[in-house]
């Protein structure tokens, strides 16, 4: 049975993207970091793991894109979760006994005017699923917990209220990623994530861009990150609408080393047709 890697504790919203995705055949394995996610998965402990890496409210889940580009990893896939937050407690409690409440901070900050609603004390936590792995421990009855509808399972919690959040249409996107040596032959390839930093020169950024307008490639995304290492040096990462193996793909990239360097292509996968409902 393969193992697959997610980050949380049991009950996570990656877990269930993880269920919805490879179903019943595969073993779950979580750990506490996306650190310790990516190193078992370079080390070959695991077979492949999935991050989220962009959602719909808050943007880029800038951490793992970075560990996808800085270990030998490569994405096969990628998959839509639609976020539904729910307000969970202890058996016996009810909305108007809660005083505080307990989530990551992207999920408090998503909920923020149901929070208000019910003037309670927003507290922050590492994760979702852990904050409720820490409610049942607690023996107080005025706390509550933002977390998904499997979180109410695992932890025979009670749902006092679903879908909190204050946008309904809240996506996260997730990567299916495999160590670079076990990149599967049968990909069906629609979708190509790659990387690159520019040469020091003016207007480098621009003729990197004009060369995918030039070959007909489709940008869906483009976004920075600072290298701590080089202060005000940016690696640039892009997604686009043309397989890597395509030939207009091919000379791009190698065209695009004219005027960048260190290019990585982070992937090349099926896109995922979620749609919004």
């Amino acid at each position: 049975m393969k193992k697959i890697a997610f980050q949380g504790t049991r009950g996570a919203y990656s877990e269930q993207a993880l269920n919805n995705y490879f179903g019943t055949k595969v073993e779950s394995v979580g750990f506490d970091l996306s650190e310790q996610v990516c190193e078992n998965l370079a080390n070959k402990q695991i077979d492949a793991a999935i991050l989220p890496v962009e959602n719909s409210i808050i943007g880029n889940i800038d951490i793992n894109i970075d560990l996808i580009y800085k270990h030998q990893l490569y994405a096969i896939a990628e998959y839509y979760l639609k976020i539904n937050h729910c307000l969970l407690t202890r058996p016996s409690v009810e909305i108007d006994d809660i005083e505080f409440i307990h989530s990551h901070p992207a999920a408090i900050s998503q909920c923020r005017d149901f929070i208000n609603q019910h003037n309670i004390q927003s507290i922050p936590d590492f994760d979702t699923a852990g904050a409720c792995l820490r409610l049942i421990k607690k023996e107080s009855t005025n706390h509550g917990v933002i977390a998904s509808e499997l979180c109410s399972k695992y932890y025979d919690l009670k749902i006092i209220k679903k879908n909190i959040q204050k946008v309904d249409n809240n996506f996260t996107r997730f990567l299916v990623v495999v160590h670079q040596d076990n990149i599967p032959s049968d990909i069906k390839e629609e979708k190509t994530s790659l990387a690159f930093t520019t040469k020091n020169s003016p207007g480098a950024l621009l003729r990197c861009l004009q060369k995918f307008s030039t070959h007909n490639i489709n940008l869906t995304k483009i976004e920075s990150q600072p290298i701590p290492e080089n202060p005000f040096i940016y690696t640039f990462f892009i997604d686009c609408e043309t397989p890597f193996h395509h030939q207009n793909m091919k000379t791009c990239i190698a065209e695009l080393e004219q005027d960048a360097q260190l290019i990585k292509v982070m992937g090349s996968y099926p896109i995922d047709k979620f749609t919004f409902d």
